[in-house]
C-alpha cells in the first residue's frame, strides 16, 4: 500500500484495497490461503501501478510500447523489437516516444527495471546477481553500477536500509 502510494497511487484508494485485504486475512486460517492472498494483492497492486503510467494521455503505440517493456523487462529490449512490434520507425518511435513519455525509450526501460530492482531489493531474498539476470543486465557488476548511478546506493546499501520484512 505505501508503496503504490510512493508510486503514485491515490492514497484513499491505496489505504481502501488496503483495507479490505487485511479485511480479508483476518478470516484466513492456512498458511496456503494467506500465500494466496499475498500473491493476489501483489499482482492487484502490480497492475493498478501499470495503469497509472497509462492515465495519462498517450497515443495507442506509446501505450503498446509500454505494456511490452513492463512484460519484457526480463529479457533485453531494443528500440527495433518495439518499433516492429508497433509497425512504425525506430526513429519515429523514438520521436514520439520521447514526445508523449517526457523521455527516451531506453531512459524509461532503465527507470522501469530500476523500480523493478528497487522493490525486489526491498521485499524478496532473491541475491544481487540474481535480480541483475532476472532483469537481463549482463553481469551482477553492470547492475550495481548501473543501480549505484540511478539511485545513489548500491544494491547491498540499498537493501539493508529499505528491506520491508
Amino acid at each position: 500500500c505505501r508503496a503504490a502510494i510512493g508510486g503514485g497511487m491515490d492514497t484513499e484508494r491505496a489505504y481502501n484495497i488496503s483495507d479490505l485485504y487485511i479485511q480479508k486475512a483476518d478470516v484466513l486460517t492456512t498458511q496456503e490461503e494467506i500465500r494466496n492472498l499475498h500473491t493476489d494483492m501483489i499482482t492487484f497492486y502490480t497492475k493498478e501501478m501499470a495503469q497509472l503510467d497509462k492515465k495519462r494521455v498517450y497515443s495507442k503505440p506509446v501505450i503498446l510500447c509500454m505494456d511490452y517493456i513492463y512484460n519484457h523487462l526480463h529479457e533485453p529490449i531494443r528500440i527495433q523489437d518495439l518499433a516492429d512490434y508497433v509497425n512504425l520507425s525506430s526513429s519515429y518511435l523514438s520521436t514520439l516516444f520521447k514526445k508523449e513519455a517526457g523521455c527516451s525509450v531506453s531512459e524509461y526501460i532503465l527507470s522501469k527495471k530500476m523500480e523493478a530492482a528497487r522493490n525486489m531489493l526491498k521485499v524478496s531474498d532473491y541475491s544481487f546477481a540474481e535480480i541483475g539476470a532476472v532483469l537481463a543486465f549482463s553481469s551482477q557488476s553492470h547492475f550495481g553500477r548501473i543501480f549505484k548511478k540511478e539511485t545513489g546506493y548500491t544494491p547491498k546499501e540499498y537493501r539493508d536500509r529499505f528491506f520491508q520484512n
